[in-house]
């Protein structure tokens, strides 16, 4: 695959290390050595992203920089798989998966994951890593900061476990399950947050209908009359080129008045109108969860 070219600003973005730090380790300790367009503008391969990602959490962790400016790309990936093992911090785990996606790593991926199983195991690890590392790559994929083929490796690696999770859920009969359908608006595609809600839906002890990606609204509505719903819940991650967000969200609540539809995502977030009284904005997946801890 070719590499993509990043600006200063992207692995500003990426790596959180400031562009104005970036030229001075540039400059002193040569870590990176962009190329230049012909117009002179200079830019980074994924080759120097992946570098100074291990460099940005070693540094974080207490290498100095001029250390890690002597270290070969072996020993930074061994200093850095060697903190994912003896530390649980959330942050390094999420960086750490940032890394083995960019690097399209999946035996990297595969040990940072089962550590972080083994330290929080696996519903906390949904909630406190993948979420977080889920809403991460939205923003970057939205800001056009990462190849989609990185967006899809590392979210098919996750959509893997998470489903083998949900089959793995067993119902204890505690409470009385309502029916969620679960779904994405015509024209979105990024599915994973979508499975991470599902998993937590279906471990509350309720029935999901999950219709995936890209649901146009007629089918939406064509199921819902031949399969009553209790609730629904939908994210709108995208910015969407033939569904404006608050006309597809006020249609929802025109089309289900006697159901209360739960919207999470980034372009759901940034609507300020008054909403239908039956459509309920979720800012964090924790919000969530404490709701469906109250639905009996």
């Amino acid at each position: 695959m070719k590499d993509a070219h990043y600006s200063i600003k992207d692995l500003e973005k990426l790596t959180g290390i400031k562009a104005h730090t970036l030229r001075i380790w540039e400059k002193r300790y040569n870590i990176l050595n962009p190329e230049r367009t012909d117009t002179n503008i200079r830019y980074y391969s994924d080759f120097d992203l992946k570098k100074l990602l291990n460099i940005s959490l070693l540094n974080k962790h207490g290498y100095k920089i001029s250390l890690l400016a002597s270290l070969n790309d072996g020993d930074l990936n061994d200093k850095v798989l060697s903190l994912t093992q003896n530390d649980a911090v959330n942050e390094l785990q999420l960086d750490s998966l940032l890394t083995a996606m960019i690097e399209l790593d999946e035996s990297k991926f595969d040990k940072i994951i089962s550590n972080a199983i083994i330290h929080h195991g696996f519903e906390e690890t949904l909630s406190r890593v993948i979420h977080p590392l889920f809403e991460k790559i939205g923003i970057l994929w939205q800001t056009g900061t990462i190849n989609p083929a990185h967006e899809h490796f590392i979210s098919n690696l996750i959509r893997q476990k998470i489903l083998v999770a949900i089959d793995g859920i067993i119902h204890n009969g505690s409470i009385s399950p309502k029916t969620f359908f679960v779904f994405l608006p015509d024209g979105e595609w990024h599915e994973l947050g979508l499975l991470i809600y599902s998993y937590f839906i279906k471990k509350a002890g309720h029935k999901i209908i999950y219709f995936g990606q890209s649901l146009p609204f007629p089918a939406l509505a064509e199921a819902a009359r031949s399969t009553d719903p209790d609730y629904l819940f939908t994210i709108m991650t995208c910015s969407l080129s033939d569904i404006d967000t608050l006309p597809y969200i006020q249609r929802l609540g025109q089309t289900f008045r006697t159901k209360t539809t739960f919207i999470s995502g980034i372009q759901a977030a940034g609507v300020t109108e008054t909403l239908p009284e039956q459509v309920k904005l979720i800012s964090s997946l924790q919000e969530f969860k404490q709701i469906l801890s109250s639905i009996r």
